[in-house]
């Protein structure tokens, strides 16, 4: 079996497979304060609740945007199911050329999406990740990853405006009946639900005009399964893309 493990600023999404299936998928929070027995703890316990055996792991990656915990996870990792992660980093084999002006630079989640978009729909190919940011990434006709745009995230804003205004509440993120909100709650939910599909769908006729030739559109992240619905261009919503993509690049990495 293969443990992979995203790990981002809010979460830590864990998924297991055995060949091309995915057993399991979880999540757990990032914590920077946690120490590495803490997470090996919470990996062990995350085992034996799904009932899978440690010692039946063969490999496990991690892709990670939060270098100060990489060391501790990767002790974790080897503590849990006795593997030692690979790191997906600079010098990892993805079958993308990086196009950017400082390819050592780019996060190492947009390169794993961007991996599992091109199995997935080809190149080129426009990625939008929501999550905590929100992120698009952009693969070129030829197969080269040319960069993209990072924006605040939707549920960050919605925070964002609750703590710092008197008058605006938390809101669960959910399609309205209508564009026109006609109370508050409403209002808040159609900014982000219809406001984000309008913000992909203009992005991507920008990007297809800079581009010069259309590109397939696949949407991932936590809050995608609510808003790619709403979009008015064509899009497809995969919600385990990164969880395949690390599948992927650590398949590239043993041949």
């Amino acid at each position: 079996m293969l443990l992979v493990l995203d790990m981002g600023n809010t979460n830590i999404t864990i998924g297991v497979y055995e060949g091309k299936r995915l057993l399991l998928q979880s999540r757990i929070a990032t914590e920077r304060t946690k120490m590495e027995d803490q997470y090996a703890v919470e990996l062990m316990d995350l085992m034996r609740l799904y009932k899978l055996e440690s010692t039946a792991f063969s490999g496990a990656i991690l892709a990670s945007v939060v270098p100060p915990l990489n060391h501790a996870i990767c002790g974790a990792v080897k503590k849990a199911v006795g593997v030692t992660p690979l790191l997906v980093g600079p010098g990892t084999k993805t079958g993308l050329n990086i196009r950017i002006d400082n390819p050592s630079q780019l996060g190492a989640d947009l390169l794993v999406g961007a991996v599992a978009a091109v199995e997935t729909v080809g190149y080129p190919c426009i990625v939008w990740d929501l999550g905590t940011a929100t992120t698009v990434s952009v693969v070129d006709d030829k197969g080269a990853y040319r960069g993209g745009a990072i924006m605040p995230g939707i549920q960050r804003g919605l925070d964002a405006l609750a703590a710092g205004t008197s008058l605006l509440p938390q809101i669960s993120v959910d399609a309205p009946d209508k564009v026109i909100g006609t109370n508050t709650i409403a209002c808040l939910q159609s900014g982000a639900v219809y406001g984000n599909a309008a913000l992909i769908d203009g992005m991507n006729a920008r990007i297809v005009e800079e581009l010069g030739y259309a590109a397939p559109v696949v949407i991932t992240g936590g809050l995608g399964r609510e808003i790619a619905p709403q979009c008015r261009s064509e899009v497809t919503y995969v919600g385990e893309l990164l969880l395949e993509g690390l599948r992927l690049i650590y398949e590239k990495n043993q041949k």
